[in-house]
């Protein structure tokens, strides 16, 4: 399937915070011809891969790209203090805070709290990180296009001393 190359690991978000080549795909009915329902029972959350999160959270994806629709999405769940590593998006990112209290911060910007309800705009290229607080957990819906294949571009960890600041 082409589609197996592109795949959640986040994202990701990537939602996400994904990285499309370390996890299983989720279902997609993009392609039907008639309303779907993915049941509850079938959709299985993973513990998100190490170096591009610090901390526990929990990733299960929702929406996988197909020839009509070039995005992804996925449910994000972070404990307190968990958090992604800095990354950035070629087709930027959308959040929406389902439950909890969390960060996002731009580099080189101020850390912002987020709560359930609020709807997070990460433009293309912008180089950031979310997650829960140091005392919250945090769960959001990520959903990212794609460029050229691509939904996310992790780098460095987010360190304690900049979490903490």
């Amino acid at each position: 399937m082409k589609h197996l190359s592109i795949i959640l690991g986040l994202a990701a978000l990537s939602l996400a915070a994904c990285d499309p080549s370390t996890s299983a795909p989720a279902k997609s009915n993009a392609d039907a011809q008639h309303i779907t329902i993915t049941p509850t029972k079938t959709q299985v959350g993973a513990q998100a891969f190490p170096g591009s999160f610090t901390g526990n959270v929990s990733v299960t994806p929702f929406l996988n790209p197909t020839d009509k629709l070039a995005a992804i999405g996925a449910l994000v769940s972070f404990e307190a203090g968990a958090r992604t590593a800095w990354h950035s998006h070629p087709a930027g990112q959308t959040l929406f805070v389902t439950s909890g209290t969390g960060w996002v911060q731009e580099s080189g910007g101020k850390k912002i709290e987020i709560k359930q309800g609020d709807v997070v705009w990460t433009p293309p290229g912008v180089k950031h990180w979310h997650g829960g607080t140091a005392n919250s957990v945090m769960t959001h819906v990520a959903i990212q296009g794609l460029v050229g294949g691509k939904n996310v571009d992790w780098m460095e960890p987010v360190t304690n001393e900049q979490y903490g600041k």
